[in-house]
């Protein structure tokens, strides 16, 4: 008892035991940054990267948050570190939003890599400051949130027109229709000859024959023949395959004597290269970085699509650095796992209200009423099938008794109902026989007493007969539940689960957001129409086929009964 009562204590003051960061905060997010080969597998630590979190109905409590994400908190796996964060969106009427936060470390090989979002405060302020989200070598990241095309860095705008898709990555994207957006030559983002520099990009183009991605100096990175092309100088480098109206990461590195080329986070290309200076204005788009009408002659062979999440770095990114960027920035899930607690779910692992909360969670009303409705079928199928089960046994014991004591009768077969069985199908047979034999004088011991004709006996058949029909239709009875739970249940939450998926639909494509975290809790929440459907025609399947089967027999019991009773009638009290 005192080794369980200490295996208790130890398990409570674990360490996955975090107290709660502030008891102003009622509910949290808890992220897993998944490094094991089940998410992302990662050989080397990867330190202050940036996530992009995406955090909706599913795993967020978007009803008990401020409309502004005001009362946001981002915390590291301690419980205790704040970390640096930036949102990029936030719409609470969707309930999406995307958010930038600078992890401090991300272990390889480990599904411990935690992050915790609190909200849930009403009293809660922004709190003011410059944190962004990226670390000191980021020189910029343009997200696009805004028509200028601010930098969120240090506000670095652009100087000509863009144009916004409000259906991007992340939220909404820069859209190119063959000219160049182009952002003026700064101080800030400039690299020195023989420096390191680091590009990041995510890319969606209509036509993947040539155009340019982005050009600075003598950089320039674009598409040629469905590849991606890296310049630097002189030295060109191509490789990985770029796939028309799909969303594909881009990254280069210079540093260190080597250019290097990645494609959704693996090497495409490498090679020798010293970093010349790189500086003058930044072009996203365009045919080759003219300016001027010269850029508007050549629109027409420029890049059309859409750019996201731009970066650019003093350093060079490390290869899991960028194999991260490509997972979590993109729409495959592997990486981020993010579950809401509330303030009594804090207590470790358990905390997580589990797949069913997050199911009941995303439920919309017609989905609602449908399982409300499910559900009284299936009470009313397991009240008619318990009911019938204690007619059926009762009336099968009851019917074994009496033809029994019927079968051992002998000079007295009309005088059996001394002993009433009223349960049994078989007796209430019996005794409408003996009334129809009794209004004949049959049996009677007197000189009135008649005896059966042949006539006489078809009518006493026929009479039996009538309420055999009569015993059936009560077994029977109430058995038409059953049928409607069986055949009108799974077409019910087909149509709690059709209407929720359009609800789903309807309200992804009103927010722009269609990655798969967003769509997962509402389309899984949606089949759980269907799921009680199912729920209450498959036991109801079962019932009934079980019922109609102990009817049945009762049914020839009964039907034999009574071809047995007519023939002892007519040997005993027939004509001879």
């Amino acid at each position: 008892m005192r080794a369980t009562f200490i295996c208790l204590l130890l398990l409570l003051t674990s360490p996955w035991s975090h107290a709660w960061w502030n008891k102003d905060w009622t509910h949290r997010t808890r992220v897993i940054i998944d490094t094991t080969p089940q998410g992302v597998a990662l050989t080397e630590p990867v330190p202050g990267f940036a996530l992009a979190l995406r955090l909706h109905s599913g795993n967020f409590d978007f009803v008990g948050s401020q409309p502004d994400g005001a009362d946001l908190r981002l915390l590291a796996a301690d419980d205790k570190t704040p970390l640096a964060f930036r949102i990029e969106r936030w719409d609470p009427t969707n309930e999406l939003a995307v958010v930038w936060v600078q992890v401090l470390t991300l272990a390889p090989g480990s599904d411990k890599n935690l992050v915790y979002a609190y909200a849930g405060n009403d009293k809660a302020r922004l709190e003011p400051g410059t944190a962004s989200g990226f670390d000191p070598a980021t020189l910029a990241a343009l997200h696009f949130t805004a028509v200028d095309g601010a930098d969120v860095i240090a506000g670095w705008q652009a100087i000509s027109p863009i144009t916004l898709d409000a259906n991007g990555l992340l939220g909404s994207a820069l859209r190119l229709s063959g000219a160049a957006a182009v952002w003026p030559a700064s101080e800030r983002v400039r690299t020195a000859a023989n420096g390191a520099l680091s590009v990041s990009l995510w890319v969606k183009a209509e036509a993947v024959e040539r155009g340019t991605l982005l050009q600075q100096g003598p950089l320039a990175l674009a598409l040629q023949g469905g590849r991606v092309l890296l310049r630097v100088g002189s030295v060109t480098l191509t490789g990985g395959d770029v796939k028309p109206g799909t969303w594909v990461h881009v990254a280069a590195t210079l540093g260190q004597g080597k250019a290097s080329l990645y494609v959704d986070g693996k090497p495409v290309a490498q090679g020798d290269a010293s970093t010349p200076l790189i500086e003058g204005d930044l072009r996203l788009g365009g045919a080759g970085g003219a300016a001027g009408a010269a850029g508007a002659a050549n629109a027409a062979a420029g890049f059309i699509g859409s750019l996201d999440a731009v970066q650019l770095a003093s350093t060079v990114r490390s290869p899991a650095w960028l194999q991260l960027a490509a997972a979590a920035q993109g729409i495959d899930g592997k990486l981020v796992r993010a579950t809401t607690e509330s303030a009594g779910e804090a207590a470790g692992e358990g905390g997580s209200p589990g797949y069913l909360g997050i199911l009941m969670k995303n439920l919309t009303v017609d989905a609602w009423v449908v399982i409300v409705i499910c559900g009284l079928m299936l009470l009313i199928a397991i009240w008619v099938m318990v009911a019938k089960t204690v007619l059926v046994n009762r009336a099968d014991k009851a019917n074994r008794s009496f033809l029994q004591r019927f079968r051992q009768a002998e000079d007295d077969l009309l005088e059996l109902g001394g002993t009433p069985h009223p349960n049994s199908s078989l007796f209430a047979l019996y005794s409408a026989g003996v009334r129809e034999l009794k209004k004949r004088k049959v049996g009677v011991p007197s000189a009135q007493a008649t005896v059966l004709s042949g006539a006489s006996l078809d009518a006493v058949k026929a009479a039996v007969d009538a309420d055999v029909v009569r015993e059936l239709n009560r077994l029977n009875s109430q058995m038409v539940l059953l049928t409607i739970a069986i055949s009108g249940g799974p077409f019910l939450g087909l149509f709690g689960t059709v209407v929720g998926v359009m609800i789903t639909f309807a309200a992804i494509a009103a927010a722009g957001d269609v990655n798969v975290n967003a769509i997962a809790p509402g389309i899984a929440a949606a089949l759980l129409a269907t799921v009680a459907g199912l729920g209450v025609a498959i036991p109801a399947l079962f019932g009934y086929n079980y019922l109609a089967t102990r009817i049945k027999n009762i049914s020839s019991d009964m039907q034999i009964f009574v071809d047995e009773f007519i023939t002892r009638v007519a040997e005993t009290y027939g004509a001879r």
